[in-house]
């Protein structure tokens, strides 16, 4: 049965980029096999999924192709996702012989379309065969931290290459020789048959896991996965300006994985949603910052002077006479630095004039006098 990616992601089909990339972090921060409750199968889906729709061919080829080409395979249906055969005239079965998964080939046409949607190797998932598992984790920060450059440690739980055996699974002074099941390629081809015809497909060797070698002695610290888990601590610099739920990607601070036939290792990329705390008493529009201030019915009167806090300092703020509550005073480039541009937002200031619910006699007897002034 044809996997909807869609649904895997929980996004409609017409899913903006920006949509279909929210819901995987979200997603792949759910099912993590790292956090408690996780879902290795889930999380591996969920990554397959990304990866078709986050590119703009691959999700073309995808929507065009993709349910197509599983509903001819299973039911032998007529048709070939809007596409008509019949007029091409070739060897093998239905009158195909193609072949997927090679490297022969002109390297572009069906060859890549086909080779995505029957799992084969087309140049774009050639080269990311054997990456590891991209990471999400959430950081905090305070909206003081949020207005400059700030230098945060993370510390995952991740695997990394094996320092013993540096990733070839052996152990140290062990018999190495090549493997007899791929003959050292690192692959092996398997037939599988469609409506279309039979298929020669590639994938990665299980008895060498792509290195196209065994050995007699597997190494005594990662069991000869090549990989363990580890506690990893990674300094990442958050930049001026991040609002809350915004995403930094560090490109190959994932874990670590393996291209089949080689040694060395594909890290995935960790992705860090930056949550910024609520303040106590600044509110943040965009890059404006918010801020009430109380003031008493003299102030408000008779004009006054008064300290205010800001993100950065502290400024004398002057209180203009006869000032009305709700009133707005605006401070210039005393908000939050922007972070695609130059400059700061601006700070505003909402007057609130505090009536008093209790008053002493003297104090009631000056309003009463007030009062009859006509004040």
């Amino acid at each position: 049965m044809a996997k909807d990616y869609y649904k895997l992601l929980g996004v409609s089909k017409d899913a903006s980029d920006d949509e279909i990339k929210k819901a995987f972090r979200k997603a792949a921060h759910k099912h993590h096999p790292d956090k408690k409750g996780g879902d290795e199968v889930k999380f591996k889906e969920i990554n397959e999924a990304y990866q078709v729709l986050s590119d703009k061919q691959k999700r073309g080829q995808y929507d065009q192709f993709g349910s197509g080409f599983d509903q001819a395979g299973a039911g032998g249906g007529q048709g070939f996702g809007g596409f008509d055969f019949s007029g091409f005239q070739g060897g093998g079965q239905n009158g195909f012989n193609f072949e997927f998964g090679g490297d022969g080939g002109d390297g572009g046409g069906f060859g890549d379309i086909f080779g995505d949607i029957f799992g084969g190797k087309g140049r774009d998932q050639s080269q990311n065969q054997g990456k590891g598992n991209d990471i999400s984790v959430d950081i905090e920060i305070t909206l003081e931290e949020a207005v400059v450059e700030t230098e945060k440690d993370i510390n995952i739980y991740i695997s990394i290459l094996c320092s013993s055996c540096d990733g070839s699974g052996a152990e140290k002074g062990s018999k190495v020789e090549s493997c007899k099941t791929c003959s050292g390629s690192g692959q092996v081809t398997k037939q599988r048959r469609t409506i279309l015809g039979t298929f020669a497909q590639n994938e990665i060797c299980p008895d060498c896991k792509g290195l196209g070698e065994t050995f007699d002695k597997k190494c005594s610290v990662c069991g000869g996965d090549g990989k363990t888990k580890q506690n990893k601590t990674i300094k990442v610099k958050i930049p001026a300006g991040i609002a809350d739920g915004q995403t930094i990607r560090l490109s190959g601070q994932g874990e670590v994985g393996f291209r089949p036939g080689k040694r060395n290792s594909v890290a995935g990329d960790l992705y860090i949603t930056v949550r910024v705390k609520q303040h106590s008493f600044f509110e943040r529009k965009g890059d404006d910052i918010i801020y009430n201030l109380q003031i008493s019915i003299s102030q408000a009167v008779l004009g006054d002077k008064v300290n205010i806090p800001t993100l950065q300092d502290e400024v004398k703020l002057k209180i203009p006479s006869g000032i009305q509550s709700g009133k707005i005073i605006k401070l210039n480039e005393k908000g939050i630095t922007h972070l695609q541009g130059r400059g700061k937002g601006d700070m505003f200031i909402v007057v609130r004039v505090v009536i008093p619910e209790r008053l002493s006699k003297s104090q009631k007897k000056l309003f009463e006098k007030l009062k009859e002034e006509g004040i």
